[in-house]
């Protein structure tokens, strides 16, 4: 017996891991892992979604565990078109922090009687840097949001299906929170991974960081759209 329980929730995390890898988590993921400036704050940004994804998946396998329900397949349908209109709203918002980040402006000068325009770049990145380290929890409403999203819809929702036809409600409940645990842990490991490049190669370029802002934001909403297109034929 006790083997078998050590089974289940080694199927759950390593499950739960490879879950955190999912395409619109990734997608997701990156347009907020593009803002930050410090590997603490990114691996933040996988904790914060871990915890919103478990959180939400726990809860909704507890009421299908305890009440036997199922999810119809038009609501597992909205629930991927909401994924889909969220990632739009994410990428819009990545572009728009972008545009914020860095400026273009001309201003007029004259010398030696001539007159004359230069055109030169303003980079928020000072004002925003001093004040990133404030609001730790304001900052992790938005991931959090993100992992409860994702924790409603896509293959959790099919796992929390196939949970509730389990024959031992223990049983289905550890394999879920596991796999809750996985997720977190993995996406935790996965923006480190893409932030560490990230944040060495803006520390030196910084016009990097706001172009990748809007490379994120533009992919999330391309994907967005692709994906609700999906589900709305």
């Amino acid at each position: 017996m006790n083997g078998w329980i050590w089974t289940v929730a080694g199927v759950g995390f390593l499950l739960g891991m490879r879950h955190a890898l999912d395409p619109d988590h990734v997608v997701a993921i990156s347009t907020i892992t593009s803002e930050q400036r410090s590997v603490w704050r990114s691996s933040l940004v996988g904790a914060f979604w871990g915890m919103g994804h478990a959180l939400a998946l726990m809860s909704a396998s507890a009421l299908v565990l305890a009440l036997r329900l199922t999810i119809s397949h038009p609501v597992a349908q909205w629930l991927e078109r909401g994924v889909a209109i969220m990632l739009v709203v994410l990428g819009v918002n990545a572009i728009r922090r972008g545009v914020r980040e860095w400026t273009v402006h001309a201003h007029r000068h004259a010398h030696d009687g001539h007159e004359h325009i230069h055109v030169h770049e303003h980079n928020a990145h000072g004002a925003h840097a001093n004040h990133q380290h404030r609001h730790i929890l304001g900052f992790g409403i938005r991931p959090f949001s993100v992992g409860i999203f994702h924790g409603l819809a896509g293959s959790a929702g099919l796992a929390i299906v196939a949970v509730a036809t389990t024959g031992s409600a223990m049983a289905g409940f550890l394999y879920i929170a596991m796999l809750g645990i996985g997720a977190a842990a993995g996406m935790v490991v996965l923006t480190l991974l893409m932030s560490l490049p990230v944040i060495l190669i803006a520390g030196r370029y910084g016009a990097f960081r706001t172009a990748l802002q809007f490379v994120a934001g533009a992919g999330s909403v391309v994907f967005g759209l692709w994906w609700f297109g999906g589900f709305a034929s």
